[in-house]
């Protein structure tokens, strides 16, 4: 299995477990949460939104267009941060996280 399908996967199980725990949504931010300049866009934007508005589809755009994937790309270090410890989705959104950090970094998942 290639990287590419592997890091599809996992964004897919990143997107699925949003939607099962009720946390997708169907309208995007303001156009003002996307101008942050923060990392993770903390200051306007709640982390699962950032994961649904700009990590999984910016990927998706790299693996459509055949642009190289990042390296040594790391988000599970902000979520365990960000999200608190008795937040619902805490343990599985890390566990997707930390595979997909392990394929950016080369490392087999």
């Amino acid at each position: 299995m290639t990287l590419d399908h592997r890091v599809r996967e996992r964004l897919l199980a990143i997107e699925a477990l949003l939607r099962e725990t009720e946390h997708w949504q169907d309208s995007a931010p303001d156009s003002r949460a996307f101008a942050s300049e923060q990392p993770f866009c903390l200051d306007t934007m709640e982390p699962l939104k950032w994961l649904q508005w700009v990590l999984i589809p910016r990927m998706r755009q790299l693996l459509e267009s055949g642009m190289p994937l990042p390296q040594n790309f790391a988000v599970a270090p902000y979520y365990e941060m960000a999200l608190d410890n008795a937040h619902p989705v805490r343990d599985r959104v890390l566990a997707d996280l930390l595979v997909l950090d392990a394929l950016f970094a080369g490392v087999e998942a």
